[in-house]
């Protein structure tokens, strides 16, 4: 049967007009990673009105391509001129610049691009390994497990955002709250609408993300001012030299940030940053060189990059099979299955077999033309660097006004786009981090009518969420998490004392 749902799978993926798509969407996804101040997600948010007019194969093969390349693509201006082009690329870009500085961007890219590849090939066949399984523990799951995985993704969420932990519940509790306008799903009553008609069905999931993820990142750019780059030279006929010593020595280090990149990837709300990040302290920790971190040391490089990709495939796994997103940009894929009439979950694997099939051709195809197409952008690396501010700016900003009118053709769901970048704006300005509140919004809806649903048929009874074997170690899990920064303090205080 497995084999069958590959042959299609291909056969669907081999068509001319999805590789076309493929091969626009990852020179689309290179350009935008390549830019600074533009990330992934603002680039999917772009994405997902183009996908209205495309089925679901094509959509998702493009949203796949398009987040690796754009993940990889980060990290050329990192190496050149020392400012991450995306989000992710911000765990190593010192290491990078140092040994550009050293003469050595060739080596940098060549590894960066070589290790991209690998850590996503890593991702996506744990991917493929590890979604089915899931799945089927999934079809046994019911309202009182949703719950519990609900409030583990939106815990996940603050506890792994980076800085403030109060400021990371601020940001939750926005987006908590936006899911809360609309019509109530027990009582029928109007909550917060305001006598606004336009309200009664609540925020519109997808201006939301591009208000976000488009319009804030745009009005950063802005108010930033232009940046002038000092633009380091890479030979690229030299770009492999010495690459296979390095992937030699650092085999070990290879694997086992492919590991952590996919593990961290699956939890909601983690991402391919925090995963590099993590990647980057474990390679120093385990480094026989520790000292040589910071001074320009590929090592680090190579840990980063690879978990960078892996946790792409990673975050798809939670997606797919209980429809809580990974990250931000998997956030977005479930809308876009739900515009295409698909429901994620564990059902998906038994109705749709042949499209989830589909996804993970598209990984690793998009990971096998990253090395071809990621030489074409290393090459023009240096051009992509020199487009204007002032003239890539209005049209990201156009597109989404566009994006966001063509979805209920209102411009109810413009205006919603507006207000949410702004508000996105002021809370990065505010070091509020955003991916909380996106997780907030895709997920509050599934946490209250989990909630209310289990109270309806239990009576009102909260132990009967510690019935069932599988909810209570998953209510544990999730006192646990809530209690573990306390226990942090507390230990804290003891030890002060």
């Amino acid at each position: 049967m497995m084999l069958e749902h590959i042959h299609t799978a291909i056969l669907l993926i081999a068509k001319p007009y999805v590789l076309l798509v493929i091969a626009m969407s990852a020179a689309y996804g290179l350009f935008v990673g390549a830019i600074p101040g533009l990330t992934a997600t603002m680039a999917t948010a772009l994405l997902v009105p183009v996908t209205f007019f495309m089925d679901p194969v094509p959509a998702l093969a493009a949203i796949v391509t398009m987040e690796a390349m754009a993940i990889f693509a980060g990290d050329i201006p990192g190496a050149l001129v020392r400012i991450p082009g995306t989000p992710s690329s911000a765990a190593y870009v010192e290491e990078s610049y140092a040994l550009t500085l050293q003469g050595k961007a060739s080596l940098v890219l060549g590894v960066d691009v070589t290790v991209a590849a690998i850590g996503g090939l890593i991702g996506a066949i744990i991917l493929i390994l590890l979604a089915p399984m899931l799945a089927e523990v999934a079809m046994k799951f019911t309202s009182f497990e949703y719950f519990w995985l609900a409030c583990i993704g939106l815990s996940c969420a603050v506890l792994v955002t980076k800085g403030s932990l109060i400021k990371g519940m601020v940001s939750l509790l926005i987006g908590l709250f936006m899911t809360m306008v609309g019509v109530d799903i027990t009582l029928g009553f109007p909550r917060f609408t305001f006598g606004i008609t336009d309200f009664l069905n609540g925020f519109n999931f997808i201006p939301a993300m591009i208000g976000m993820f488009g319009v804030s990142e745009v009005m950063r750019n802005v108010s930033s001012g232009d940046l002038s780059y000092k633009i380091a030279s890479v030979k690229t006929e030299k770009l492999f030299a010495g690459i296979g010593k390095v992937l030699r020595k650092y085999k070990v280090n290879i694997g086992r940030a492919g590991l952590i990149g996919t593990f961290v990837g699956i939890l909601p709300g983690a991402g391919a940053d925090i995963a590099a990040w993590i990647a980057y302290a474990v390679s120093k920790r385990f480094s026989r060189e520790p000292e040589k971190f910071g001074t320009g040391h590929i090592e680090g490089i190579v840990d980063a990059g690879t978990a960078n990709n892996a946790g792409l495939g990673g975050a798809w796994v939670p997606a797919l099979v209980f429809g809580i997103p990974g990250d931000s940009i998997t956030a977005i894929v479930i809308g876009v299955l739900f515009m295409k009439g698909l429901r994620p979950g564990p059902m998906i694997f038994q109705r749709t077999p042949e499209i989830l099939y589909a996804v993970y051709v598209a990984f690793i195809l998009a990971n096998l033309i990253l090395i071809p197409f990621g030489i074409l952008a290393i090459k023009g690396g240096s051009q992509m660097l020199r487009v204007p501010r002032n003239m890539l700016m209005p049209a990201i900003l156009m597109f989404c006004v566009v994006g966001s009118f063509a979805i209920n053709n209102t411009t109810f769901d413009v205006g919603i786009m507006l207000g949410t970048g702004i508000l996105a704006y002021f809370m990065e300005a505010n070091d509020i981090p955003v991916a909380p509140a996106v997780l907030g919004i895709v997920l509050g809806r599934l946490l209250e009518d989990s909630f209310m649903v289990s109270m309806i048929k239990s009576e009102w009874d909260l132990a009967v969420f510690f019935h069932r074997p599988v909810s209570a170690v998953l209510g544990v899990i999730t006192i646990f998490l809530w209690t573990s920064p306390f226990v942090g303090v507390l230990r804290g205080r003891g030890r002060n004392r």
